[in-house]
């Protein structure tokens, strides 16, 4: 089902090949959309009206294919122009309006998209006749420009260019011009001139020059850069003598020809070459350069059956130069004028010159951009080729020998990067003994510990798929390095966990036992029931409260009710007079147990009646009171011995008459009965902890326990119920009431069986991927795998193996390739015929070249090409050198001899050799330093010299081998940095030179070792718990504290110390509650009333009656124990005797006073309280009446009426498990109800008072768990950051995992550690400077300035170790290093009268192009240049062109640009550029904005004593004033009053200033200036004159007014004489 797709040309002929049919539709969509169209396309009717059409509109449709419709415009219109009714045409000839097309799909704009170049740089707009002008006039910043960029229409297969009019449909053609912003021309500018030079000749007239440099060259468009030489002439100190030469002669040579074999005879013209350099001006300059020729290789057609050379043969040559004679003035002279002994060398041997060549180029290397990230740059690809022949004398260098292009530019084309992140194991076991100190943890029991804890897991890095979302988290990915993760942050790897402890219960206290009910009163059986009392959870830490113990205990017991009668009686009435029996009415409610009023038809029992028979009293009857309250129980329980028993009494309050009633006896005065007659037997139910979660084999009537969704399987827990006897063993159920049992069976979820879960192993780590070196280990190969989650309730084991290593695949051994090196040919002069036609000599001799072949041989000695021994064979021997034949004057000597015997280290060998023949009577043979005779070497040494240098490493801890890789980075551990380790410091091995050699010589490792201690931390210390301290409240809820306090500091990093108070110690507190009343008041019944009587007197009205009180001790018991009344509060004991009154047989009988009624609760001002009582006995008629029935008091604070609040103790310490060391816990306070005057009462009271409880009486908290700091391993030590020398350091490092907290020991400082490197020499090539440039036998010319390459040895510091110099052979090839380094190059002495360049400048300052201060661009350039230097003005015409050259650079900055002027000095000052940092420049400031150098006034000044101003007006000089025309210009200058007091002026004018000065003259300073600068009369002037004018014109006035006569007279005032400015000169005006 593929399609392809092929497009033609412009017009587009594009077709579908789609299965077996064409889809030619398509191209009926690109007829109609890219023919050109004419908008108006002409049908002729006649001559007169035509059919006209517009353009075919968009193809629309419902659908994409061919089933689209395209509309146009027809219109008649008429030849002139307008249009006409369609009727005037012809109808046949009307074009159709309508077609069908091919409406383009959604998917087709996937085939094609816009291709965009880059921006091009910015050019100038054109202005006028389309030309690109400078506006450097205009220019303020920059200029308009527009830059382009191509835009062309591709296909996104293959990237081919189509018509643009494809993508046209799809998308708008995007812009391919922009405007821009091009930089305001920029000048050149130049430095400041130098001093001028000395004089070219010391006697006589000659010339002088100074010279400055280019600072920054021109740009767009800017002024060229001005001459940068100047000259002029001099004279010397002193004349030319008479007859001396009038010119100086110098020896000057030319440049050596090109190197050439013998047979180009024709080349040689009479023994010259044929450099001419009186016409040549480029023989006076440099010109640096690289040869671009190609020399002939003459040796290919030796090796044409093999692609690479197999050996290497070199060809002698022979290269000449010119020498001549220089006059100063730079004509050429004779050659005998220079040369009056030995001429120079005119020809030398050469080795012809050898181009470089290299292979072909190997193909491409992987693109490294291989897919799809948010970077949009590309990739890159490389090919490389390597050298198959190196350059030799000066031939052409080698080319590029690597190649690097950009690729996959488009990515979208690529799959997306994969993407790496972390991801962790599940957590492990939470632990509490990572939390304890040492100390701590020896002491406790591991296993018992619970509460807050801490549990770590790992973190690895996985490469996850393009595809990943949040729900495939948990996919078993492939571990990779976590170097790929850098950057992301990496997930917790320790967290707070806890462990379940005991759990704690806070109880309220029991209640009192209620009555004695049925188990169910919903459905009572039988007669026995259960006596009950309750209590409450406060608080509880699990949830349902099965941690609690029981909350309900029970008491058999017989006969029980749920619902009683409550029987109220009301007053009695008597049935038929005031006293005598009568009946009372009842009423009867039905309550529960608990007090609560139910229906009547829950009591069971007969219903009782609704009147009760009573009696009241008549007056001579006997009055007893009411019954009181039954007293309370003897005994709270029955027991064999004793049962419980309570009374009641009653009082007699009048006694009988005569003929009344009778008292009842004593007995009938109180009544006992017995209580508490059950047994002293209490039960309860006791649940067990619950069982493990089961399955459910249990009949649970289908009962749904587990309403929510669970993931594992569904199960039950058990636990055993039993009903328990107080203090004694278990009983039977039926003893405990059932509605109170414990449920014993509940659901819960079974553990989920859970496999092990292992990530697959990681990829194999790389083998080496280059062969391998001989006497090698073979190199290993390792993987690994990480356990994700581990194991449980039967699931499958993990795998034992997580690690595996294997050697790797047998990797080739590196080739093995040396040199063969051949015999050294005869030395080869220049040939017979060169030396005869330019020196003539008259023997064979001289210097000359020896050269010898090279060749590649393998292992076995089989010959091989020579690119395998320039990559395999070390250093490139010499292939010539230099030779001589001697001549017959030369120096002969004997061969060198042996050198002598070593006799050990430190000593010297040598050699010897003797002049031979003539030479031991030549003179220049003797010479010693030209021929030495002896040689010396030191004798090689196997002695070497250890050092210790630089510091000792960190204390570096030992620690179990591991697999690094695999737990470097992802195990951790809490931080132990104390005990015994190693630290290291470097060894230098030195020889008996003093130079450096590798430190295997000295040692095996290069270190010296040494044992190191890192003392232990020493955590704080506290001591044990004190005693707790007494309650700090005697009355009511308080705290009581106990503490620790400090013994030892932490030390050294151990844990801190708790947070302490001032006093160095830790609290802890917890509630307490003293009881405000130990002891109360116990009050026995009043005795009889006593009534003293004498003689028959009745005995009746007041007597005394008294009561026992006693001091007991309050208990939950009835039996109490009697104290001293001392320890009972002395304020409320209560009275022991008091008055009483019994009525006589005639008076009225009253009760008792009921108690008061309750004050209002806030005991509000003016409220009251009432008591009242009722009548027992009406009075006998004629006695007194009875006294009041109703008795009122005001309500007074803390006296008659109290007020309650509650009060709560403060917050105990957050209180922990017993076996717990932080996590969650409680914390308690106590509540107390306090009365108005500061007693504590019961809480009842409180609750009475309608007061609400809402306090919070206990809160969970939590205790912060001491973490310590957690820390991953350390990671492998690091490559060396030096390969050789001193300076090298190995580092390790290692992460927080987690920071500690609160009382965790803290993070160590040390997260890096530093060991040394061994100390092995650096080898480097050194480049000399150049020299200065050497002329061999002349003294002026083309000569050479060379740099010298040598090996040197030094450790990595030349400040400590400066460089010495060693053997070639330890640095490597040194004539493939001479090749890449230029070590020789032209230069160039001027002779005497030579127009010649000077040497270049130095680099010019970076400078950035800016616009208003801004950087313009972020690389800079710098420039330097060469001056043109003239010695004489004859020679002028031959003078080279001044040169400049620029580089781009970095670190650059803004430059601006400013005209700088001085003081004026006779009208004329001096006017500078200057640039920004100071520097004097020429160029860069605008030529416009130049001030003006010297001053002139229009018109001139000249009138006596006047100069013209800076402002461009005629002023006088000082001392003098401006007498000014009226049109502001100077008319003449008067001298200044006061200056000269015996000399007087007239003044005819009203306008004057003086002239300005630059010294400073205080009189000046101060004096008004009517007149302007510009010569006008200020505005200030005016208006002080019309003040003036006005106040003199009041003064008139009010003077005319004042001295105005009674009457007036008709005499006219004598006239007045005017008042005039002018001044007369006199001082005192």
């Amino acid at each position: 089902m593929g399609w392809t797709m092929t497009l033609k040309d412009d017009f587009g002929v594009i077709a579908w090949a789609h299965g077996s049919g064409s889809y030619v539709r398509f191209f009926v969509l690109l007829s109609f959309l890219f023919i050109q169209v004419q908008s108006d396309i002409v049908f002729h009717m006649d001559h007169q009206f035509t059919w006209k059409t517009g353009q075919w509109g968009h193809c629309v449709g419902e659908d994409c294919g061919s089933g689209g419709v395209q509309t146009r415009t027809v219109w008649c219109a008429h030849t002139e122009g307008w249009t006409t009714h369609h009727s005037h045409c012809n109808h046949i000839d009307k074009p159709e309006s309508r077609r069908h097309c091919f409406k383009v799909c959604d998917w087709h704009q996937d085939l094609f998209e816009w291709e965009l170049s880059a921006w091009e740089g910015c050019v100038l707009v054109p202005f006028f006749s389309n030309e690109l002008k400078l506006m450097t006039t205009e220019c303020i910043t920059a200029q308009h420009g527009i830059q382009r960029r191509k835009v062309q229409c591709v296909r996104t297969s293959n990237r081919t260019t189509v018509t643009s009019r494809i993508c046209d449909f799809f998308s708008q053609r995007p812009p391919v011009e922009q405007a821009c912003l091009v930089p305001c021309p920029q000048d050149c500018v130049v430095s400041d001139f130098t001093s001028w030079s000395g004089c070219s000749k010391t006697c006589g007239t000659g010339l002088q020059h100074r010279t400055r440099h280019v600072l920054t060259t021109p740009m767009y468009g800017g002024a060229s850069c001005p001459n940068l030489t100047e000259t002029r002439t001099c004279s010397g100190p002193v004349g030319c003598k008479a007859g001396e030469d009038e010119y100086q002669y110098s020896l000057k040579v030319g440049a050596w020809s090109e190197c050439r074999l013998p047979h180009h005879k024709d080349s040689i013209l009479n023994g010259r070459t044929t450099v001419d350099f009186s016409s040549n001006k480029q023989n006076n300059t440099i010109v640096l350069h690289r040869h671009a020729s190609y020399y002939h290789q003459h040796h290919h057609d030796r090796h044409h059956d093999r692609k690479y050379p197999m050996s290497w043969e070199l060809e002698v040559g022979y290269q000449t130069r010119q020498v001549r004679c220089t006059r100063s003035d730079g004509k050429s002279t004779m050659l005998s004028l220079c040369t009056k002994f030995n001429s120079p060398v005119t020809y030398q041997a050469c080795v012809m010159p050898r181009d470089c060549h290299t292979s072909d180029w190997l193909s491409w290397s992987p693109c490294s951009k291989t897919c799809r990230s948010t970077d949009l740059s590309p990739g890159y690809r490389l090919r490389s080729r390597v050298v198959t022949q190196i350059p030799l004398s000066g031939g052409k260098q080698c080319p590029v020998l690597e190649e690097k292009e950009a690729c996959n530019i488009i990515g979208d084309l690529l799959p997306n990067c994969p993407r790496y992140e972390w991801r962790t194991t599940d957590w492990d076991e939470c632990l509490v003994s990572p939390l304890l100190s040492k100390l701590d943890r020896r002491l406790a029991n591991i296993s018992s510990l619970c509460g807050g804890g801490v549990q770590t897991r790992k973190t690895y890095c996985v490469q996850v798929p393009d595809d990943s979302t949040p729900h495939h988290r948990k996919e078993v990915a492939r571990p990779v390095t976590p170097r790929l993760c850098v950057g992301q942050e990496a997930p917790l790897a320790v967290q707070n966990c806890s462990i379940p402890c005991q759990h704690r219960c806070l109880l309220s206290h029991w209640s009192p036992w209620g009555a004695c009910v049925h188990d169910n009163c919903k459905d009572p059986q039988g007669k026995k029931g259960f006596i009950q009392r309750r209590r409450e959870a406060l608080w509880a830490s699990c949830i349902p409260l099965d941690c609690c113990p029981h909350l309900v205990e029970s008491i058999p017991c017989e006969d029980p009710a749920c619902y009683l009668w409550q029987v109220q009686q009301g007053k009695c009435m008597p049935n038929k007079s005031t006293c005598g029996p009568g009946t009372v009415v009842q009423s009867v409610k039905c309550v529960s147990a608990e007090g609560e009023d139910v229906p009547m038809t829950y009591c069971a029992e007969g219903l009782p009646p609704s009147q009760a028979p009573c009696e009241v009293p008549c007056p001579a009857d006997c009055v007893v009171s009411a019954w009181s309250s039954w007293s309370p129980c003897s005994h709270s329980c029955a027991s064999k011995t004793a049962e419980g028993r309570q009374s009641r009494t009653r009082t007699v309050l009048a006694l009988p008459g005569k003929e009344g009633k009778e008292c009842p006896g004593a007995p009938a005065l109180e009544e006992w009965r017995v209580c508490n007659d059950h047994p002293c037997l209490v039960f309860y139910w006791e649940a067990s902890t619950w069982g493990p979660c089961i399955n459910n084999t249990l009949d649970l009537n289908g009962t749904n326990f587990w309403n929510s969704i669970a993931t594992c399987a569904m199960g039950v827990q058990i636990r055993k119920v039993t009903c328990m006897k107080m203090n004694g063993g278990s009983v039977v159920s039926k003893r405990c009431p059932d509605s109170a049992r414990p449920e014993t069976v509940r659901p819960c979820v079974l553990p989920c069986m859970k496999d092990c879960i292992v990530t697959p192993f990681s990829e194999w780590t790389p083998c080496p991927s280059t062969c391998m070196p001989e006497n090698t280990t073979c190199a290993t190969q390792s993987r690994y795998r990480t356990i994700i989650q581990t194991s449980a309730n039967g699931g499958q084991e993990c795998p034992d193996t997580l690690y595996e290593e294997r050697e790797c695949e047998s990797l080739p051994a590196c080739p093995i390739y040396r040199w063969r090196i051949h015999k050294w040919h005869a030395c080869t002069l220049v040939p017979d015929f060169v030396q005869r036609s330019l020196s003539r000599p008259a023997e064979t001799c001289g210097n000359g070249l020896e050269t010898r072949g090279l060749s590649c041989v393998g292992e076995n000695d089989e010959a091989a090409n020579l690119t395998e021994c320039l990559h395999w064979a070390g250093p490139f021997p010499a292939q010539s050198r230099a030779c001589r034949v001697a001549c017959r004057d030369d120096c002969t000597l004997t061969p060198w001899s042996k050198f002598s015997e070593c006799t050990g280290c430190g000593s010297f060998q040598s050699r010897k050799r003797s002049l031979t023949g003539r030479s031991k009577k030549k003179e220049q043979c003797l010479n010693e330093a030209s021929y030495p005779l002896e040689d010396k070497q030191a004798c090689p040494c196997e002695e070497y010299l250890s050092q210790p240098f630089g510091n000792w490493s960190d204390c570096v801890l030992r620690k179990p081998s591991t697999l690094g890789f695999l737990h470097s980075w992802m195990s951790h551990q809490e931080v132990k940095e104390c005990g015994q380790g190693l630290r290291y410091r470097a060894v230098a091995c030195i020889d008996q030179q003093g130079h450096l050699v590798e430190p295997t010589l000295c040692t095996d490792t290069g270190y010296m070792v040494e044992v190191c201690h890192i003392p232990c931390p020493l955590d704080c210390k506290l001591s044990d718990w004190s005693v707790w301290s007494a309650c700090s409240s005697s009355c009511g809820g308080g705290l009581k504290v106990r503490s620790k306090w400090l013994r030892e500091k932490a030390f050294n990093g151990g844990r801190p110390c708790p947070k302490l108070d001032l006093k160095n110690q830790v609290n802890e507190a917890v509630p307490c509650h003293s009881e405000c009343r130990k002891y109360k008041w116990r009050i026995e019944p009043w005795s009889i009333c006593t009534i003293n009587t004498v003689g028959d007197s009745p005995s009746c009205g007041e007597g005394v009656q008294s009561r026992k009180i006693r001091c007991v001790k309050k208990g939950p018991s009835v039996e109490v124990s009697t104290v001293e009344d001392s320890q009972c509060d002395q304020e409320e004991t209560p009275p022991r005797a008091q008055v009483c009154f019994l009525a006589c047989h005639n008076n009225c009988v009253m009760s008792s006073w009921e108690p008061w009624s309750n004050c209002p609760l806030q005991c509000d001002r003016g409220s009251e309280r009432n008591r009242s009582r009722h009548i027992l006995r009406l009075p006998a008629v004629g006695s007194a009446a009875c006294s009041e029935l109703m008795q009122s008091e005001s309500c007074t604070l803390n006296t008659t009426c109290f007020t309650y609040h509650y009060k709560v103790s403060e917050w105990s310490t957050c209180r922990l498990s017993e076996n717990a060391i932080c996590g969650q816990g409680a914390r308690n306070r106590l509540l107390d109800c306090v009365r108005s005057d500061g007693k504590i009462v019961d809480l009842q009271k409180c609750e009475q008072s309608g007061l609400v409880k809402d306090w919070r009486l206990v809160e969970n908290c939590v205790v912060d768990c001491p973490v310590s700091c957690v820390l991953s391993d350390w990671s492998p030590w690091e490559q060396c950051s030096h390969t050789g020398g001193s300076q090298g350091q190995s580092v390790r490092t290692r992460r927080i995992l987690q920071e500690a907290h609160e009382e965790g020991r803290p993070c160590p400082n040390q997260l890096v550690q530093t060991k040394p490197c061994p100390i092995s020499p650096c080898y480097m090539w050194l480049l000399s400077d150049w020299s200065s440039c050497t002329i061999e036998g002349a003294e002026c010319g083309e000569g050479v300035r060379r740099r010298n390459l040598s090996c040197i040895i030094h450790k990595g510091d030349w400040t400590e170790s400066p460089p010495a110099p060693v053997a070639e052979k330890f640095c490597g090839d040194k004539i493939r290093k001479e090749i890449q380094k230029d070590v020789e190059q032209p230069c160039f002495v001027p002779c005497q009268g030579d127009c010649h360049l000077a040497e270049w400048s130095s680099w010019s300052s970076c400078q950035l192009t800016c616009v208003e201060g801004r950087s313009f661009e972020s690389t800079g350039r710098q420039s330097r240049s060469r001056a043109v230097i003239i010695q004489v003005s004859e020679n002028q015409d031959t003078c080279p062109q001044q040169v400049f050259e620029t580089q781009p650079c970095k670190g650059g900055q803004c430059y601006s640009y400013q005209w700088r002027t001085g003081r004026w000095s006779n009208n004329e000052r001096a006017v500078w550029c200057q640039r920004s940092d100071g520097v004097i420049v020429t160029g860069g400031c605008f030529p416009q904005k130049r001030p003006s150098m010297i001053r002139h006034c229009h018109p001139p000044c000249t009138k006596p004593f006047s100069h013209c101003t800076s402002s461009g007006v005629c002023g006088c000089e000082k001392g003098y004033t401006e007498v000014m025309t009226t049109h502001g210009f100077l008319d003449y200058c008067t001298r200044t009053p006061g200056v000269d007091a015996n000399k007087k002026a007239d003044v005819k004018t009203n306008s004057g200033r003086l002239k300005p000065s630059q010294a400073r003259d205080w009189p000046t300073e101060w004096t008004l200036r009517p007149v302007g600068s510009d010569g006008r009369v200020k505005l200030w002037v005016y208006a002080v004159t019309a003040v003036g004018f006005i106040l003199i014109l009041f003064i008139i006035a009010f003077s005319f007014l004042v001295c105005k006569p009674a009457k007036a007279t008709k005499t006219s005032p004598p006239p007045q004489k005017p008042l005039t400015l002018a001044y007369d000169g006199d001082i005192d005006m």
